[in-house]
Order: structure tokens, then C-alpha cells, then sequence
């Protein structure tokens, strides 16, 4: 407790300096959209605001990660200076480094200390500190506990195989009054969300991670073939035809509607299932995700995550970095990981109790969150957007059922090779 009012003591020193040098500015702040994403970031705003007096605007950003990467890097090609903060994604510093203010030096050591220490390595390229981490992610298996005690289960299931054949006897079962109802739902659309739940597959059946972490390309193993041909399995038997659209909010609908009976999700999930408007409310439950039924097989969660960073084209950046500190501050991810299930950044959280009250599951699947899997951005670098676009279009192709495993791992290998050229 002692160690987070030292931080958060910090932090307002921060925020005071920050205000001091650019009293009276609006400050644009990129973030996502995602859930109750839009709403925590405005009044994690508005709160920085009243503290600074200070303006925020929120700048909306697209629901797809792949998108919403797609504008800010037009944005950052044209030195624009209409947004001063970014939300990126944990796999974007190496592309987007260039543009960013180096905060190594304008951030007290012992702020940046307080972060988890992979975290900040991750937002780390060079010796350049891009961005501070805001909350971070990984996969996660949710499901109905009111639907395994009806149909005789004790317990999540831990291997894919496991989940597949109790999500088709409570399918079955269910379906004989509601018609709409599956077994699972997860990412299936061609994007950076199937990139992640793909990982999650690969890595889980002993199937590696792509690339590794030399840069070598490793996708085409049997394993990783192995995979991806289970997951097409699902595909119209436990889950909807119509899976292979789906984003996040898709498949969260769906869950959250009570015709599902396990899905795949990040952690904001949790805080929305048990609103009052969410007919599934206290019947959720939260494991890490299912592994391969091979020996040694492993479970994965895809590490996800966000961070803020100040555009080196800002004109406000005193107050950019101020905002950016305040956001990430002990107290503003408290309260984050309260109201909205976002995952902190900082260790000492994750023994608070107020915060264990809310997501009790934080503390059992700690292990989960700090042992993620990260994909291939830092070995790929520049290149990693087109190294996961030509993933996800592979995977997509094998759950639609125009390619196989084999042949598709086989395929990747190649078009991995002609993106690789003479090196990352």
C-alpha cells in the first residue's frame, strides 16, 4: 500500500509539472471503442481535465485493430498534429517508433520502475521508451457455470478437445427450445483478432509462434497443421457459420445473450457479463483457455495490451505527457480495473483488494496475464503488420473451409519467406 501511494504521490507531481508548463490547452486523445472502452477513456479524461484545467477531446478510433492502425499511420506519415496522444496496440512500437516522443528522461525512473518489467521492454525499441503501458491483455476462456452444473460438468474444460465435446452436448441439449443457442464463439474474422486466437492454437498444440524469436519461420510443422484443422472443425458444428465474421463485440453479443456456452475473450468482457442488462449475469465463470491433447502440449493466452504515447507532432506535448502519466497512474488503473475489467500494468494492483473484490479472477489467472504469449512483432519488426495479415488470411482460409492445414501452413511458410527477403 505504501509502495502505491509513493506512485501515485509521483504520478501527481507529474501531472502538476505537466499542467504548470501548459496551463489552458486542449489535448486530443486517440482511443478505442471496444465495449466500455470509449466511455473510460473520456472520463479518465474528464477527471485530468478538473485536476489540470486542461481541455480533452476524445478522438473516436475504428473497432478493428487493423483498421484503426491503418489511419494512425496516415495520420503520423503526415506529421499531423491533430491528435496528440495514441492508444497503440502492444505490437505496434517497432512500426511506429519513429513518431513518437522518447520518454526516457521525462518520466521519473521510479514511475517506470513501478510497470511490469516486460511491459515496458515491450514498449521499449532501442533505447527509445515509445509509450507507458495502460492495461494489458490476454486470452481468456469464459463460460456459463449455470450450463456445465445442468449438464454434469465440474469443471472448465482444459483441452480444446475437452471444450469441443462439451460445447456440443450442451449445444444439443439447449437447442431443443432455443434454436439460436452454440457452444462456442471466438475471433474468426480475417484480422488482427484472429491473428491472436490463431497464436493461442498454434502455441497450445506445440505448434510454435510463426516466427521465432531469431526470426527464424517456423509455422510449417505438423503441429501448427494440427491446430488450425481443429479449430475449422468447430466451424458449423459448436460454432455458427457466421463465426468467421466475428470480432470481440460479436462474439461478446452473442455470449452475453445467453446462446453461448463458451467464448473467447479478453478481460473486458467480464465487467459487461455482469451488468444489469446482461441475462448471463452471475453465471459466468473465467479459466485460462484449453491446450492440445498431445504430450506437452501447453496453454497459451495471446498477449495483448495498450499503451499511450505523445506524437512528436504534437504541439502540446507538456500536456500530452502529462495526461499520458495520469492515465497510467496507480489510481486511474484502479479504478479502470474496476468499472471496466481492464487488466493493470503495475504489479501492486493485482494484491489490491478492492480491485481482487470486483474481478476475483485476477488473482487465480495471474499467471496467465504475466506469462502471455506475445506474437511475432519484435523479431519481424517494420514488417510485422503484413507477417499477421498473411496469418490471419491463411487461418481464414483453413475455417472456411478453402484450404486444409497442411496445405495452408505449407503456403504461409513461402509468402513468410518472400515478406522476409533478405532479412526483418
Amino acid at each position: 500500500m505504501k509502495k502505491a501511494l509513493t506512485l501515485m504521490t509521483l504520478t501527481a507531481s507529474m501531472v502538476a509539472a505537466g499542467s504548470a508548463q501548459a496551463a489552458g490547452v486542449t489535448v486530443t486523445i486517440a482511443c478505442g471503442t471496444v465495449g466500455i472502452e470509449l466511455k473510460m477513456c473520456q472520463d479518465g479524461g474528464a477527471r485530468w481535465a478538473k485536476a489540470t484545467g486542461n481541455t480533452v477531446k476524445v478522438f473516436q478510433s475504428p473497432n478493428l485493430t487493423n483498421d484503426r492502425l491503418g489511419l494512425y499511420q496516415q495520420q503520423l506519415a503526415a506529421k499531423s498534429s491533430d491528435i496528440d496522444v495514441y492508444q497503440l496496440d502492444v505490437v505496434w512500437p517497432g512500426q511506429l517508433a519513429q513518431h513518437f516522443v522518447d520518454l526516457n528522461g521525462k518520466v521519473p525512473a521510479a514511475t517506470i520502475k513501478s510497470f511490469f518489467p516486460g511491459m515496458i521492454a515491450a514498449d521499449t525499441v532501442g533505447k527509445k521508451l515509445v509509450a507507458l503501458p495502460w492495461f494489458t491483455d490476454a486470452g481468456l476462456l469464459y463460460y456459463r457455470t449455470d450450463m456445465l452444473k445442468k449438464y454434469g460438468y465440474t469443471k472448465a474444460p482444459t483441452t480444446w478437445d475437452e471444450m469441443a465435446s462439451m460445447a456440443a452436448k450442451i449445444q444439443a441439449g439447449e437447442q431443443k427450445t432455443n434454436k439460436q443457442f452454440v457452444g462456442y464463439v471466438f475471433q474468426g474474422k480475417d484480422y488482427e483478432g484472429l491473428t491472436c486466437d490463431a497464436v493461442e492454437w498454434v502455441v497450445s498444440h506445440g505448434g510454435g509462434t510463426i516466427v521465432d524469436a531469431t526470426g527464424k519461420i517456423t509455422i510449417n510443422n505438423p503441429n501448427a497443421a494440427t491446430a488450425l484443422d481443429a479449430a475449422a472443425k468447430w466451424v458449423k458444428s459448436i460454432s455458427p457459420s457466421g463465426v468467421t465474421t466475428y470480432g470481440e463485440e460479436e462474439a461478446r453479443g452473442i455470449f452475453q445473450a445467453g446462446n453461448s456456452a463458451f467464448m473467447r475473450n479478453w478481460p473486458y468482457a467480464w465487467a459487461l457479463g455482469q451488468g444489469t442488462d446482461s441475462k448471463v449475469k452471475g453465471n459466468i465463470g473465467v479459466a485460462p483457455l484449453p491446450k492440445g491433447s498431445a504430450a506437452g502440449a501447453t496453454n497459451a493466452a495471446a498477449l495483448g495490451g495498450w499503451q499511450l504515447g505523445v506524437s512528436q507532432y504534437s504541439k502540446n506535448q507538456a500536456a500530452a505527457l502529462s495526461l499520458v502519466t495520469y492515465l497510467t497512474s496507480p489510481a486511474e488503473q484502479k479504478i479502470r480495473a474496476i468499472e471496466g475489467t481492464y487488466n493493470p500494468t503495475l504489479p501492486a494492483l493485482y494484491k489490491d483488494a478492492d480491485v481482487l473484490k470486483t474481478n476475483p479472477f485476477f488473482g487465480s489467472l495471474y499467471s496467465v496475464f504475466t506469462g502471455a504469449v506475445a506474437r511475432p512483432s519484435a523479431p519481424t519488426g517494420l514488417k510485422y503488420n503484413q507477417v499477421s495479415q498473411a496469418f490471419s488470411g491463411a487461418v481464414h482460409d483453413v475455417l472456411t473451409g478453402k484450404s486444409d492445414g497442411t496445405k495452408a501452413v505449407a503456403g504461409l511458410a513461402t509468402t513468410l519467406a518472400k515478406i522476409k527477403g533478405t532479412g526483418w
